[in-house]
């Protein structure tokens, strides 16, 4: 037989046997795209409970929540040595946290930080980065400890079962599933993570404002958002720096989203030959790290394309003591303009976007301050609780054994009588408890009377069994009595903890209070409530074109034309829009509610590709937390076309770019009938066809010449019949001949060879 032929039958054997199954085995089949929709809601759920999220009740991630509780095991508090954070970052992947030591170590270091975090929670010995970007040395140099407020706070009842403990990844450790924590630290130190389809982002807040919240929403659990924030007035960032919307402040805290719009502080001082110096001494808590390096080129920038012409000279003197930035100015400068073009054109004025969503219940919710401070109230209610019954047993076996001891110093003759007749403890211990007195020899009949009517409990006859001579002194007996009347009395007080709410808040606010005397500080955020500033521009500006450039996220700037031209392909695929505009003209955005907001052009920062931009809401009225841009065009090319308005329900219109040429922040672009919005909004130029996609996969393509060119004001006119559940989610416009397809839902169509229709039709199903 040739050897091809052998080698055949051996794989098929092989195979034969690899697939060959039991009678008992079954083969099931599993649909592909549900295994995989499984395996990744799967996967969502483990980094949004597991890693990225923190848990309402501690304010913790579990990386942080295991760093904390493997420093506490191996014993490194705050008055003992510090030791290698390597150490520390090994035992603790090793024993709880097996996603590499990058991880660790990063949240340890972030921990330490007191330009990060309100409350530290770490104390770091060694270069553990600095404000201006500088990261911390490597672990192998770094050393740190526990900080006290960890330990009293944080840490304080771990041995007194006040939470659950869980097995760790490999079931060889238990590990407590969250912290005993007594302050609402989820609000004291802030969060900020990034999950699966959902982030968190909580600015940190005044210790000692938090924790008076809570004993007032303990003390009166009916108080709302309003009443909270007489306490907590608002966020409380290390940096310090000016919240300059107080009035938003109450929808922030009562939605848990939002926009805090944050200035850094300015001093004007004299400088030398009467020159005026401008000085930074705070920034936005957002320009920490390597945006104080990107606020001094931006400064040098405004001077470097004669923006301005007063800068003489920027020096960063920031140190140890704090930041100071110097910029130096000529004598004649108008100073609040110029300071209201740092806030325009720099991070100096920047937003800090609030969503405060965490783990509660199992589950990620987006939480308002009432939430937040609720939960920690009833997690500290649950932990007292625990705590107090796990003392009040403690006490009752004490007592249990205190009064077996009393009881057998009274009868000390006739227990020693019993000793010296028996045989062996076992003897001795049935005889305590249950008066059985055979095997044992008695002095006399009287003694074995005695004897029998002993009724000692288990653990008692225990104690007394384990008891030493020298406890039969009489100042140990003294003791013993006086030890016994305090047991009563930590009983009675326990019980009374335990059973009435009111001296258990009572207790709580005790503790609480001497958390925030020993650990409160002043606050740093400064709180008002400021105009957007406005700035004046040099008259002898020119009129040049530029470039105008916005990412997905809202970061917008303009940079030269030139910069397109050489990186046309980077350009792209880096920006939802990129489009010429000019230096002295206006953008145009059309939202999906209907508004139309412009932005100048002069209001932008001039940057090169990779700078960020600055978000596009800090100079604008449009909020991206409530509307969403569905077109971004310059304002002065609106003359030359018109555009094509698709809203969800079905309707559209076509009117005059010259329509919306406004000088005003904000007007209404379009008239939305009851629930509908915005879906699209784009420029005619050349194109010659709408094509409208709804939700349910119809497709309508029809001329644009069956639509009326209408004024902005009117609501328009049917595009598309829709059924009763569904809308209209994309609108695009096509040229007479398309040169490439559309892509949809996964799915390429090519629009030349789709039948064109009658406005107002049913469409065809393509999805």
């Amino acid at each position: 037989m040739p050897r091809d032929d052998r080698n055949s039958k051996k794989q098929k054997k092989q195979e034969a046997d690899l697939f060959a199954r039991t009678p008992d085995e079954q083969i099931l089949k599993t649909e592909y795209s549900e295994l995989m929709q499984k395996s990744y809601i799967d996967y969502a759920m483990s980094v949004i409970v597991a890693r990225a999220l923190p848990d309402v009740r501690d304010g913790l991630k579990p990386v942080q929540r295991r760093t904390l509780y493997d420093m506490h095991e191996l014993g490194i508090r705050s008055d003992r040595p510090f030791r290698k954070s390597a150490r520390i970052v090994g035992d603790t992947m090793g024993k709880y946290h097996p996603h590499g030591d990058s991880s660790i170590y990063e949240a340890l270091v972030v921990m330490a930080q007191d330009f990060k975090k309100g409350l530290t929670l770490i104390d770091g010995h060694g270069n553990f980065g600095n404000i201006e970007g500088d990261g911390a040395a490597a672990m192998r140099y770094t050393e740190a400890r526990l900080q006290e407020v960890t330990e009293e706070a944080f840490l304080a009842d771990l041995d007194k079962d006040v939470v659950d403990f869980v097995p760790n990844f490999d079931e060889n450790e238990k590990e407590p599933s969250v912290l005993p924590v007594r302050i609402p630290n989820f609000l004291i130190n802030g969060s900020e993570g990034i999950a699966v389809g959902m982030a968190t982002s909580t600015p940190p807040h005044n210790l000692a404002e938090v924790i008076d919240a809570q004993i007032a929403l303990m003390e009166d659990p009916g108080l709302t958002n309003e009443d909270l924030m007489r306490y907590v007035k608002g966020p409380d960032f290390p940096t310090g720096g000016i919240v300059v919307n107080k009035d938003e402040l109450p929808q922030i805290y009562e939605t848990g989203t939002g926009k805090v719009r944050i200035r850094g502080k300015i001093e004007v001082e004299k400088g030398k030959s009467g020159h005026i110096n401008l000085v930074v001494t705070e920034i936005p808590y957002t320009m920490v790290g390597s945006g104080i390096g990107k606020f001094l080129s931006d400064v040098a920038a405004l001077s470097e394309k004669k923006v301005t012409s007063d800068i003489i000279d920027i020096t960063n003197q920031s140190d140890k003591e704090g930041i100071r930035i110097v910029i130096e100015l000529k004598k004649d400068t108008d100073i609040e303009n110029f300071k209201g073009l740092l806030y325009k054109k720099t991070r100096l004025e920047d937003t800090f976007g609030v969503n405060m969503l965490a783990i509660h219940d199992g589950r990620p919710e987006t939480l308002s301050l009432r939430d937040i401070l609720r939960a920690n109230t009833d997690f500290l209610y649950q932990t007292t609780t625990r705590k107090y019954e796990n003392l009040l047993e403690k006490e009752k076996k004490k007592k249990e054994i205190q009064e077996g001891l009393i009881k057998a110093v009274n009868v000390i003759d006739l227990i020693i009588e019993i000793l010296r007749g028996a045989r062996d403890r076992k003897t001795v211990k049935n005889c305590l408890v249950n008066g059985e007195t055979g095997g044992i020899r008695f002095r006399s009949e009287e003694s074995e009377i005695m004897a029998t009517q002993l009724a000692f409990t288990e653990a008692q006859a225990d104690a007394i069994l384990d008891m030493r001579l020298y406890k039969l002194i009489g100042l140990e007996i003294e003791a013993l009595l006086k030890e016994h009347d305090e047991t009563l009395s930590n009983i009675y007080r326990y019980e009374d903890i335990l059973e009435e709410r009111d001296s258990m808040t009572q207790v709580l606010r005790g503790e609480l209070t001497a958390i925030r005397d020993k650990y409160a500080r002043p606050r740093r955020t400064k709180i008002i409530q400021a105009d957007a500033v406005t700035v004046t521009l040099r008259e002898d500006e020119e009129d040049r074109e530029l470039l105008f450039a916005m990412d997905r996220f809202g970061y917008a700037k303009t940079m030269e034309p030139s910069v397109y031209t050489r990186n046309q392909e980077a350009v792209d695929s880096s920006f939802k829009y990129c489009f010429p505009c000019r230096s002295t003209g206006r953008i145009c955005l059309f939202t999906d509610k209907g508004a139309l907001h412009t932005v100048k052009v002069s209001d932008l920062p001039m940057g090169r590709l990779r700078d960020k931009g600055i978000p596009i809401d800090n100079i604008g009225n449009y909020d991206s937390s409530k509307e969403e841009i569905v077109l971004a065009c310059s304002q002065s090319d609106l003359n030359l076309y018109r555009l094509l308005f698709v809203t969800a329900q079905g309707m559209v219109k076509i009117v005059s770019g010259g329509e919306f040429e406004t000088r005003m922040k904000t007007m209404n672009a379009t008239k939305l009938g009851e629930g509908d919005s915005l879906v699209f909004a784009g420029v005619i130029n050349g194109q010659k066809y709408a094509v409208l996609i709804t939700k349910n996969g119809f497709l309508l393509k029809f001329p644009l010449e069956q639509i009326t060119e209408m004024k902005k004001a009117a609501a328009g006119m049917q595009g598309i019949k829709l059924s009763k559940e569904d809308l209209v989610e994309r609108a695009v416009l096509a040229a007479e001949k398309e040169e490439a397809p559309l892509e949809h839902r996964d799915v390429s169509i090519d629009l030349n060879e789709v039948r064109t229709g009658k406005r107002n039709g049913k469409g065809s199903k393509k999805f």
